[in-house]
């Protein structure tokens, strides 16, 4: 498949209305997270984002199945910057190492962040499991 058939079907399966997860949240996704989510930096310190990854794209389908699978392991997102957990990010954990992280901007509202598949997964399960709050879930937290 091209590049140009892949980035249709991000499109059709993503952006166009999102994805609801299994706790019914709905994930909004846009156009230009194409580049940021399936393509890989030739140098990481540049992060410069300038290689098509086929490694990402065989797995354009996890992403959806990720938010919808009720035994994805749900940890806090991690703020490096401010070296704290976000209390808004959500980092969903599938098939062992594939790693989707969504960011809260409203009651079971999301925004798409990042997927990828990470080797040492052990920081990220280490850390804090993710709570459902009342701001994101409303009072039925279930």
């Amino acid at each position: 498949m091209s590049e140009s058939e892949f980035r249709q079907i991000w499109k059709e399966t993503y952006c166009k209305s999102g994805i609801q997860t299994f706790d019914k949240v709905i994930v909004s996704f846009y156009e230009d997270m194409f580049d940021h989510t399936f393509f890989e930096s030739a140098n990481r310190k540049k992060k410069d984002k300038s290689i098509l990854s086929l490694n990402r794209l065989e797995k354009i389908y996890w992403i959806k199945d990720t938010l919808c699978d009720t035994n994805a392991i749900l940890k806090k997102g991690w703020n490096n910057d401010e070296k704290k957990y976000f209390q808004d990010r959500r980092v969903a954990i599938v098939k062992g190492n594939y790693v989707v992280i969504i960011r809260f901007t409203g009651l079971l509202k999301a925004k798409f962040v990042t997927a990828y598949e990470k080797n040492d997964i052990e920081n990220i399960l280490k850390g804090p499991d993710f709570e459902k709050s009342e701001k994101f879930f409303g009072e039925e937290k279930a």
